[in-house]
């Protein structure tokens, strides 16, 4: 069986969001939240956000050789930012920016499972391919590119210039396929625009990561299994499913693995978990050898132990 101690031996390359979260305790959601008054919560807590900051310090927390390539604000709280990765092993190739404010998110998270951010992110919406250092992808084995939605300078023509550099280098890519803030809000030829710029770059992609409700709301089909063959036609050589209480999937060459959950006494962490499952998949995907159920089986095992709060992988502020 693989152990924890396998991460410490891997590195790995991260591009996206780098911004402050606040979260809070979950709350039942419901009607009374759109009307006057306040709602009180057992906890609060200001962390390192976004999606390619989270996944590069659980990564490094985990004991891989981490660097994160994103984007701030020349202001405090870009600074923070980029103190607290340090502070905590990720290798920070961050450009900064007087024209734009680095941002926050507020994680609203409710008892039903579901969750809500509301946020205000002008530097990870301006980040492009300029901004990144590209100098740094020589000294890591495989790519991921989080947050792929944010900005429009990377969604149009950004991102595959970086994968062509990637692959240049002989990287491996992955490309976490989250939720686009503008699906239901931008109109429908705006979001199939969006939508075929990411799919036009999954020939580039080895490995694609996202949960079951976001794989089928960008291959616009009824069930996942329709779904993952559709990526898989469009040129992703292999998925990693988020499956929540189901557990984790890997999906190649027709075949999808399945691996349940494994059980959680408490839930304190209960955002972060889809990035904590990828990076742990992208880690172990170098591990060629190794049945693939062995790497879902530590995957879910470092998932549980961060929904405990028994790994801390993503620092405070």
């Amino acid at each position: 069986m693989l152990e924890a101690d396998v991460f410490q031996t891997a590195n790995l390359c991260v591009a996206g969001n780098l911004n402050r979260d606040v979260r809070l305790a979950p709350l039942p959601a419901g009607d009374y939240l759109f009307a006057d008054g306040e709602t009180p919560v057992e906890w609060t807590s200001e962390t390192v956000g976004g999606g390619a900051a989270n996944s590069a310090c659980a990564a490094a927390a985990l004991g891989a050789r981490v660097g994160l390539l994103a984007k701030v604000g020349a202001d405090r709280l870009g600074a923070r930012l980029e103190e607290t990765l340090l502070r905590h092993g990720v290798t920070a190739h961050l450009a900064q920016s007087a024209a734009c404010a680095t941002g926050t998110s507020v994680n609203l998270t409710f008892t039903t499972g579901h969750r809500h951010f509301v946020s205000s992110l002008p530097n990870n919406e301006s980040l492009s391919f300029e901004d990144l250092n590209l100098a740094a992808l020589a000294e890591y084995d495989h790519l991921l590119r989080a947050d792929v939605w944010f900005s429009a300078p990377m969604l149009y023509g950004g991102n595959e210039r970086l994968f062509r550099k990637a692959r240049e280098r002989n990287m491996r890519i992955s490309l976490d396929i989250n939720w686009d803030p503008q699906w239901g809000v931008a109109s429908p030829a705006e979001v199939r625009k969006r939508k075929l710029a990411v799919r036009q770059l999954l020939p580039w992609v080895d490995l694609a990561h996202g949960n079951a409700r976001e794989l089928k709301e960008f291959a616009e089909a009824g069930d996942l299994g329709t779904s993952l063959r559709r990526l898989e036609e469009w040129g992703a050589q292999a998925i990693v499913v988020h499956l929540g209480a189901e557990g984790a999937g890997y999906y190649e060459r027709g075949t999808l693995v399945v691996e349940k959950p494994v059980p959680t006494a408490r839930q304190v962490n209960t955002t972060g978990t889809g990035d904590v499952l990828s990076v742990c998949m992208v880690l172990l995907d170098r591990l060629k050898g190794v049945p693939i159920r062995e790497k879902l089986l530590l995957a879910n095992r470092v998932v549980s132990e961060f929904i405990e709060d028994k790994r801390k992988l993503i620092p405070a502020l």
